[in-house]
C-alpha cells in the first residue's frame, strides 16, 4: 500500500500533510469541515470505533477535560472523561474500498508524571476501511491500530499493530493511559516500557463519554479553536498520519501476533529488553537490545514479554525461557539505568 502522507520527525523522510490532499471518499451530505467526509460519517465512524481506555484510578489529573470552546487559549471547563476526534479520507485508498483515518485525543489538564508540565496531548489511532464504494451503506471495520506512548521523545515506544491482532476490527481497541505521563499502551504489560516510569496499576475502565469532532486544521469544528494554540503539540497531531509506508511494511513482515514498535531502531531511554513472568525488568547492553515487535499471541491481555530471534530481526517474543538471551542488570538498578535528564529547551513543545 502506497501513503501519501508521512509522520512527522518520527519517520524518515518528509511527506504531504494531509490537508493537501483530495479524498476518493466525497458525500453531498453537509461536511463542515470540507475534508470530503461528511458530518455524519465522521460522527458514526468516531462512535463505532471509540477505544476503551483504563486509566489510573488515582490519577493526578483526574480523567481526560473537556476544553471550553472557542476561545484560543486551551481552558479547562470539567475534568469529564472527554474524548476529542478527527476523522479524515486516505487518498491513496481505492474507491471500490476508502479508507478513513481517525484520531482520537484523550486532552489532559496536566502532565504530572516526570518533567510534568501543564496540558497534556495524548491519542490513538485507527485505519478504517469500508467494505464497498457507498460509504454511508458499506460495512467499516479498522486494519490498523496506533498508539502513542512518548512521542517524538528519545523514550518513544509507541505501538503499532494489525486490528485483528488487538481483536478490534469492527470497535475500538483496549487501550491502557499510563497515569501521569498518559502514555497509550495496547497491551497492558507494555505499559511497563515507557523509560522505566510508566506502571499501570490499579487501573479501572474510563466511564464511556461524548466524542467531540474536532474539525480539521483550519476549519474547526465544534468551536475547538484552541486546536491551534502554541501551547500544545495538538495541531501538528492532527496534521499527520500514523499508519505511513515505513511501519506498516515492518509489521507485516511480522507474524500476526506480533505488535510493532512504530519508531525503528534502537530505543536508547529505556533499552528494555523484557519483562519476566513475575514482571521483573532487565536492561540489555547488546549493540541491538531493542527488538522491533512484542509478541502477544493473539491476546492483547497476554502474559510475560522477553527477547526472541526470528527470521525478522529482533523480536520479542512471548517465553520466559528465552530471557537467558538477554545481558541485563537486575530489577534494582533499573531506576539508575533509565534515569534521562534531556536538556532544557524553552521553544520545545511538550510531549
Amino acid at each position: 500500500m502506497i501513503w501519501t502522507r508521512v509522520v512527522l520527525g518520527l519517520v524518515l523522510g518528509a511527506g504531504l500533510l494531509h490537508g493537501q490532499q483530495t479524498a476518493h471518499v466525497v458525500s453531498a451530505e453537509p461536511d463542515t469541515d470540507k475534508d470530503g467526509l461528511s458530518d455524519e460519517l465522521e460522527q458514526r465512524l468516531l462512535t463505532q470505533f471509540a477505544p476503551s481506555f483504563m486509566v489510573g484510578k488515582d490519577d493526578c489529573s483526574n480523567v481526560p477535560a473537556e476544553f471550553v470552546p472557542e476561545m484560543k487559549v486551551p481552558t479547562v471547563k470539567t475534568e469529564d472523561g472527554t474524548i476529542y476526534g478527527q476523522a479524515f479520507p486516505v487518498k491513496s485508498s481505492s474507491k471500490d474500498a476508502p479508507e478513513v483515518e481517525i484520531h482520537f485525543y484523550h486532552l489532559w489538564r496536566i502532565d504530572c508524571g516526570r518533567h510534568g508540565h501543564p496540558l497534556d496531548t495524548e491519542h490513538v489511532s485507527a485505519l478504517v476501511r469500508a467494505s464497498g464504494p457507498d460509504v454511508l451503506t458499506a460495512k467499516w471495520t479498522a486494519v490498523y491500530w496506533y498508539a502513542a506512548a512518548h512521542e517524538q521523545t528519545v523514550c518513544d515506544v509507541s505501538q503499532i499493530a494489525r486490528a485483528s491482532t488487538l481483536h478490534a476490527e469492527e470497535h475500538g481497541a483496549n487501550v491502557w493511559i499510563s497515569p501521569g505521563k498518559h502514555a497509550s499502551y495496547l497491551n497492558e504489560t507494555l505499559c511497563q516500557r515507557g523509560c522505566g516510569a510508566d506502571k499501570c496499576e490499579q487501573m479501572t475502565a474510563l466511564p464511556a463519554a461524548r466524542i467531540v469532532n474536532l474539525g480539521e486544521p483550519g476549519r474547526p469544528m465544534n468551536g475547538s479553536v484552541f486546536v491551534a494554540s502554541n501551547q500544545w503539540p495538538l495541531l501538528g497531531k492532527m496534521e499527520a498520519t500514523n499508519f505511513p509506508a515505513e511501519p506498516l511494511g515492518r509489521l507485516e513482515k511480522l507474524p500476526e501476533t506480533d505488535i510493532a514498535w512504530y519508531s525503528a531502531g534502537r530505543h536508547p531511554a529505556q533499552q528494555i529488553i523484557s519483562i519476566s513472568g513475575r514482571t521483573e525488568l532487565k536492561l540489555a547492553n547488546s549493540a541491538d537490545n531493542t527488538g522491533s515487535a512484542i509478541s502477544t499471541a493473539g491476546d492483547a491481555t497476554g502474559g510475560a514479554l522477553s527477547t526472541a530471534q526470528d527470521s525478522t530481526g529482533n523480536a520479542l517474543g512471548k517465553s520466559y525461557r528465552k530471557t537467558t538471551h538477554a545481558l541485563g542488570t537486575s530489577a534494582r538498578h533499573v531506576g539508575q539505568a533509565l534515569h534521562v535528564t534531556p536538556k532544557d529547551d524553552p521553544a520545545k513543545q511538550p510531549e
